[in-house]
Protein backbone atom coordinates (compact mmCIF):
# COMPACT_ATOMS: atom_id res chain seq x y z
CA UNK A 1 0.00 0.00 0.00
CA UNK A 2 2.82 2.38 1.01
CA UNK A 3 4.12 2.00 -2.47
CA UNK A 4 1.09 2.51 -4.23
CA UNK A 5 0.82 5.58 -2.28
CA UNK A 6 4.05 6.61 -3.09
CA UNK A 7 3.80 6.02 -6.99
CA UNK A 8 0.64 7.69 -6.94
CA UNK A 9 1.83 11.21 -5.23
CA UNK A 10 4.88 10.51 -7.26
CA UNK A 11 2.68 10.71 -10.88
CA UNK A 12 0.39 13.77 -9.00
CA UNK A 13 3.23 15.85 -8.17
CA UNK A 14 5.13 15.35 -11.58
CA UNK A 15 2.15 16.19 -13.63
CA UNK A 16 1.49 19.70 -11.37
CA UNK A 17 5.22 20.39 -12.17
CA UNK A 18 4.51 20.01 -15.69
CA UNK A 19 1.35 22.21 -16.07
CA UNK A 20 2.90 24.25 -14.14
CA UNK A 21 5.80 25.03 -15.81
CA UNK A 22 3.44 24.79 -19.30
CA UNK A 23 1.08 27.39 -17.56
CA UNK A 24 4.43 29.80 -16.88
CA UNK A 25 5.72 29.40 -20.52
CA UNK A 26 2.09 30.53 -21.96
CA UNK A 27 2.03 33.30 -19.49
CA UNK A 28 5.00 34.74 -20.65
CA UNK A 29 4.36 34.03 -24.14
CA UNK A 30 1.20 36.19 -23.20
CA UNK A 31 3.43 38.54 -21.64
CA UNK A 32 5.82 39.21 -24.88
CA UNK A 33 3.22 39.65 -27.03
CA UNK A 34 1.17 42.45 -24.58
CA UNK A 35 4.44 44.26 -24.51
CA UNK A 36 5.93 44.11 -27.66
CA UNK A 37 9.50 42.98 -25.85
CA UNK A 38 10.89 39.25 -26.03
CA UNK A 39 13.47 39.60 -23.26
CA UNK A 40 12.06 39.98 -19.83
CA UNK A 41 15.42 39.72 -18.24
CA UNK A 42 19.40 40.02 -19.04
CA UNK A 43 19.50 36.57 -18.62
CA UNK A 44 17.28 35.58 -21.21
CA UNK A 45 19.59 36.33 -23.52
CA UNK A 46 22.65 38.28 -22.31
CA UNK A 47 24.11 39.19 -25.71
CA UNK A 48 21.18 40.98 -26.80
CA UNK A 49 19.74 42.44 -23.30
CA UNK A 50 23.52 44.21 -23.73
CA UNK A 51 22.79 45.96 -27.25
CA UNK A 52 19.20 47.37 -26.20
CA UNK A 53 21.15 48.83 -23.30
CA UNK A 54 23.25 50.61 -25.79
CA UNK A 55 20.77 51.63 -27.76
CA UNK A 56 18.99 52.47 -25.16
CA UNK A 57 22.09 55.24 -23.73
CA UNK A 58 21.96 56.26 -27.90
CA UNK A 59 18.26 57.15 -27.45
CA UNK A 60 18.37 59.12 -23.98
CA UNK A 61 21.50 61.03 -25.89
CA UNK A 62 19.34 62.22 -29.55
CA UNK A 63 16.83 62.86 -26.98
CA UNK A 64 19.07 65.54 -25.11
CA UNK A 65 20.53 66.44 -28.66
CA UNK A 66 16.91 67.10 -29.69
CA UNK A 67 16.44 69.35 -26.87
CA UNK A 68 19.33 71.36 -27.84
CA UNK A 69 18.63 71.39 -31.36
CA UNK A 70 14.95 72.91 -30.48
CA UNK A 71 16.75 75.17 -27.90
CA UNK A 72 18.87 76.68 -30.81
CA UNK A 73 16.09 76.82 -33.44
CA UNK A 74 13.85 78.64 -31.19
CA UNK A 75 16.83 81.06 -30.44
CA UNK A 76 17.64 81.43 -34.22
CA UNK A 77 14.38 82.24 -35.10
CA UNK A 78 13.99 85.17 -32.30
CA UNK A 79 17.41 86.30 -33.95
CA UNK A 80 15.89 86.80 -37.08
CA UNK A 81 12.84 88.20 -36.52
CA UNK A 82 14.45 90.88 -34.65
CA UNK A 83 17.22 91.21 -37.38
CA UNK A 84 14.96 91.80 -40.09
CA UNK A 85 12.91 94.72 -37.32
CA UNK A 86 16.24 95.93 -37.17
CA UNK A 87 16.80 95.94 -41.09
CA UNK A 88 13.12 97.63 -41.27
CA UNK A 89 14.25 100.68 -38.99
CA UNK A 90 17.63 100.94 -40.92
CA UNK A 91 15.31 101.70 -43.98
CA UNK A 92 13.47 103.88 -42.35
CA UNK A 93 16.43 106.00 -41.55
CA UNK A 94 18.04 106.31 -44.88
CA UNK A 95 14.73 107.35 -46.07
CA UNK A 96 14.53 109.99 -42.90
CA UNK A 97 18.34 110.79 -44.23
CA UNK A 98 17.72 111.66 -47.70
CA UNK A 99 14.74 113.73 -46.40
CA UNK A 100 17.02 115.79 -44.01
CA UNK A 101 19.81 116.20 -47.10
CA UNK A 102 17.35 117.66 -49.05
CA UNK A 103 18.44 121.92 -49.50
CA UNK A 104 14.58 122.66 -49.17
CA UNK A 105 14.01 121.47 -45.70
CA UNK A 106 13.85 124.21 -42.93
CA UNK A 107 15.47 123.27 -39.51
CA UNK A 108 12.25 122.70 -37.85
CA UNK A 109 11.56 119.98 -40.54
CA UNK A 110 15.15 118.39 -39.83
CA UNK A 111 14.61 118.83 -36.22
CA UNK A 112 11.39 117.05 -36.29
CA UNK A 113 13.21 114.47 -38.62
CA UNK A 114 16.04 114.25 -35.43
CA UNK A 115 13.11 113.13 -33.25
CA UNK A 116 12.08 110.46 -35.32
CA UNK A 117 15.53 109.03 -35.65
CA UNK A 118 15.74 109.30 -31.97
CA UNK A 119 12.94 107.00 -31.59
CA UNK A 120 14.52 104.42 -34.36
CA UNK A 121 17.74 105.06 -32.00
CA UNK A 122 15.90 103.75 -29.00
CA UNK A 123 14.13 101.26 -30.96
CA UNK A 124 17.00 99.59 -32.27
CA UNK A 125 18.58 99.52 -28.77
CA UNK A 126 15.23 97.83 -27.17
CA UNK A 127 15.81 94.71 -29.76
CA UNK A 128 19.22 94.66 -29.52
CA UNK A 129 18.44 93.68 -26.21
CA UNK A 130 16.37 90.91 -26.99
CA UNK A 131 15.82 87.90 -24.96
CA UNK A 132 16.43 84.27 -26.24
CA UNK A 133 14.12 81.55 -24.73
CA UNK A 134 16.14 80.84 -21.74
CA UNK A 135 15.18 84.52 -21.14
CA UNK A 136 19.02 85.62 -21.24
CA UNK A 137 20.51 88.42 -23.86
CA UNK A 138 19.88 86.84 -27.12
CA UNK A 139 22.98 89.53 -28.82
CA UNK A 140 25.10 89.19 -25.77
CA UNK A 141 27.19 86.49 -26.38
CA UNK A 142 27.22 84.37 -23.35
CA UNK A 143 26.42 87.12 -20.72
CA UNK A 144 22.89 86.42 -18.94
CA UNK A 145 22.74 90.67 -18.94
CA UNK A 146 21.62 92.83 -21.46
CA UNK A 147 24.15 93.08 -24.42
CA UNK A 148 23.73 96.78 -24.36
CA UNK A 149 23.71 99.74 -21.65
CA UNK A 150 23.67 103.33 -22.43
CA UNK A 151 26.89 105.51 -21.12
CA UNK A 152 26.50 109.31 -19.66
CA UNK A 153 25.99 110.49 -23.10
CA UNK A 154 23.31 108.25 -24.16
CA UNK A 155 25.70 106.37 -26.39
CA UNK A 156 24.92 102.45 -26.77
CA UNK A 157 27.87 100.34 -25.16
CA UNK A 158 28.45 96.84 -25.95
CA UNK A 159 28.63 94.64 -22.31
CA UNK A 160 28.50 91.12 -23.62
CA UNK A 161 31.01 88.56 -23.95
CA UNK A 162 32.86 88.02 -27.09
CA UNK A 163 31.44 84.80 -28.84
CA UNK A 164 27.82 83.27 -28.99
CA UNK A 165 27.87 79.89 -27.08
CA UNK A 166 27.47 76.73 -29.85
CA UNK A 167 24.40 74.22 -28.93
CA UNK A 168 24.89 70.69 -29.67
CA UNK A 169 23.13 68.74 -32.46
CA UNK A 170 24.69 64.90 -32.03
CA UNK A 171 26.91 62.77 -33.75
CA UNK A 172 30.28 66.02 -32.51
CA UNK A 173 28.18 68.60 -34.49
CA UNK A 174 27.24 71.48 -32.84
CA UNK A 175 25.70 75.04 -34.27
CA UNK A 176 25.97 78.71 -32.74
CA UNK A 177 22.98 79.88 -31.31
CA UNK A 178 23.30 83.32 -32.29
CA UNK A 179 25.06 86.43 -32.72
CA UNK A 180 26.88 88.53 -30.96
CA UNK A 181 25.67 92.47 -31.16
CA UNK A 182 28.77 93.72 -32.48
CA UNK A 183 28.62 91.37 -35.41
CA UNK A 184 26.02 92.45 -37.38
CA UNK A 185 25.58 96.22 -35.70
CA UNK A 186 29.39 97.29 -36.44
CA UNK A 187 30.61 97.63 -40.14
CA UNK A 188 33.31 99.15 -41.79
CA UNK A 189 33.14 101.94 -44.62
CA UNK A 190 35.72 103.66 -47.26
CA UNK A 191 36.31 105.78 -44.78
CA UNK A 192 36.86 103.49 -41.67
CA UNK A 193 34.23 101.41 -39.26
CA UNK A 194 31.72 102.51 -36.72
CA UNK A 195 28.78 101.11 -35.59
CA UNK A 196 24.96 101.61 -36.37
CA UNK A 197 23.57 103.03 -33.00
CA UNK A 198 26.46 105.32 -33.06
CA UNK A 199 25.36 106.70 -36.63
CA UNK A 200 21.93 107.16 -36.42
CA UNK A 201 22.76 108.88 -32.92
CA UNK A 202 24.94 111.09 -34.05
CA UNK A 203 22.62 112.17 -36.73
CA UNK A 204 19.81 112.53 -34.60
CA UNK A 205 21.71 114.63 -32.66
CA UNK A 206 22.81 116.68 -35.54
CA UNK A 207 19.27 117.14 -37.00
CA UNK A 208 18.46 119.16 -33.88
CA UNK A 209 20.95 121.68 -33.60
CA UNK A 210 24.18 119.41 -32.98
CA UNK A 211 25.51 120.36 -35.98
CA UNK A 212 25.96 123.23 -38.27
CA UNK A 213 25.74 121.77 -41.50
CA UNK A 214 22.80 119.32 -40.78
CA UNK A 215 21.91 118.71 -44.16
CA UNK A 216 25.86 117.55 -44.92
CA UNK A 217 25.56 115.37 -41.77
CA UNK A 218 22.17 113.73 -43.06
CA UNK A 219 24.49 113.29 -46.76
CA UNK A 220 27.36 112.10 -44.74
CA UNK A 221 25.54 109.57 -43.17
CA UNK A 222 23.91 107.29 -45.92
CA UNK A 223 26.97 105.70 -46.92
CA UNK A 224 27.43 104.56 -43.07
CA UNK A 225 23.98 103.39 -43.32
CA UNK A 226 23.86 101.21 -46.20
CA UNK A 227 26.90 99.78 -44.52
CA UNK A 228 25.14 99.08 -41.52
CA UNK A 229 21.85 97.48 -43.34
CA UNK A 230 23.96 95.27 -45.45
CA UNK A 231 26.04 94.15 -42.27
CA UNK A 232 22.55 92.69 -40.99
CA UNK A 233 21.45 91.46 -44.01
CA UNK A 234 24.66 89.46 -43.54
CA UNK A 235 23.41 88.72 -40.71
CA UNK A 236 20.50 87.63 -41.51
CA UNK A 237 22.15 84.75 -43.92
CA UNK A 238 24.42 83.73 -41.47
CA UNK A 239 21.11 82.80 -39.37
CA UNK A 240 19.63 81.40 -42.23
CA UNK A 241 22.15 79.04 -43.07
CA UNK A 242 22.56 78.22 -39.52
CA UNK A 243 18.57 77.54 -39.36
CA UNK A 244 19.10 75.81 -42.87
CA UNK A 245 21.70 73.19 -40.45
CA UNK A 246 19.70 72.63 -38.09
CA UNK A 247 17.17 71.24 -40.23
CA UNK A 248 19.67 68.95 -41.90
CA UNK A 249 20.93 67.91 -39.05
CA UNK A 250 17.24 66.61 -37.29
CA UNK A 251 16.76 65.13 -40.35
CA UNK A 252 20.07 62.86 -40.38
CA UNK A 253 18.82 62.56 -36.13
CA UNK A 254 15.46 61.15 -37.41
CA UNK A 255 17.06 58.76 -39.58
CA UNK A 256 19.27 57.43 -36.73
CA UNK A 257 16.45 57.39 -35.08
CA UNK A 258 14.50 54.96 -37.14
CA UNK A 259 17.35 52.88 -37.48
CA UNK A 260 17.99 52.27 -33.69
CA UNK A 261 14.30 51.35 -33.58
CA UNK A 262 14.36 49.05 -36.14
CA UNK A 263 17.31 47.68 -34.43
CA UNK A 264 15.60 47.68 -31.08
CA UNK A 265 12.67 45.41 -32.74
CA UNK A 266 14.87 43.62 -34.02
CA UNK A 267 16.95 42.65 -31.26
CA UNK A 268 14.53 42.38 -28.67
CA UNK A 269 11.31 43.06 -30.05
CA UNK A 270 8.77 40.14 -30.17
CA UNK A 271 7.58 38.65 -33.67
CA UNK A 272 4.02 39.07 -32.90
CA UNK A 273 2.32 36.25 -35.33
CA UNK A 274 4.94 33.79 -34.84
CA UNK A 275 4.30 34.29 -30.87
CA UNK A 276 -0.04 34.15 -31.44
CA UNK A 277 1.07 31.09 -33.26
CA UNK A 278 3.14 29.61 -30.81
CA UNK A 279 0.56 30.67 -27.41
CA UNK A 280 -2.57 28.68 -29.06
CA UNK A 281 -0.24 25.88 -29.87
CA UNK A 282 0.60 26.04 -25.90
CA UNK A 283 -2.41 26.63 -25.17
CA UNK A 284 -3.78 23.63 -27.17
CA UNK A 285 -0.81 21.14 -25.33
CA UNK A 286 -1.99 22.44 -21.99
CA UNK A 287 -6.15 21.84 -22.64
CA UNK A 288 -4.97 18.53 -23.54
CA UNK A 289 -2.57 17.86 -20.67
CA UNK A 290 -5.17 19.46 -17.73
CA UNK A 291 -7.78 16.40 -19.60
CA UNK A 292 -5.69 13.85 -19.73
CA UNK A 293 -4.60 14.15 -16.09
CA UNK A 294 -8.31 14.69 -15.10
CA UNK A 295 -9.07 11.39 -17.05
CA UNK A 296 -5.91 9.53 -15.73
CA UNK A 297 -6.21 10.91 -11.93
CA UNK A 298 -10.24 9.11 -12.53
CA UNK A 299 -8.95 5.88 -12.57
CA UNK A 300 -8.58 3.62 -9.77
CA UNK A 301 -7.49 -0.28 -9.37
CA UNK A 302 -11.09 -1.01 -8.66
CA UNK A 303 -12.11 0.11 -12.37
CA UNK A 304 -9.29 -2.19 -13.64
CA UNK A 305 -10.78 -5.48 -11.49
CA UNK A 306 -14.27 -4.92 -13.30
Amino acid sequence: MTIVSSSTGAFFERARQDMTALRSQTEQVQSQIGSGQRLDRSSDDPVAASRLRMLARSDKLAKIDSTSANRASADLTLADAALSDIADAIGRAKVLAQQAANGTMTDQQRASIGKELEALHGSILLLANSEDSTGHALFGGQSANQAYTLDAAGNAVYVGSGTSGELPLGEGQSVTRSLTGPEFLNFTTASGSGDLMGTIKTLADALQGGSPDPAGAARNSLDALSAGLDAVTTGQTIIGARLAWIDVAGQQRTSRDELRAGEEMDVGGTDTASSIAKLQEMMVVLQASQASFAKVAGLSLFNQLN
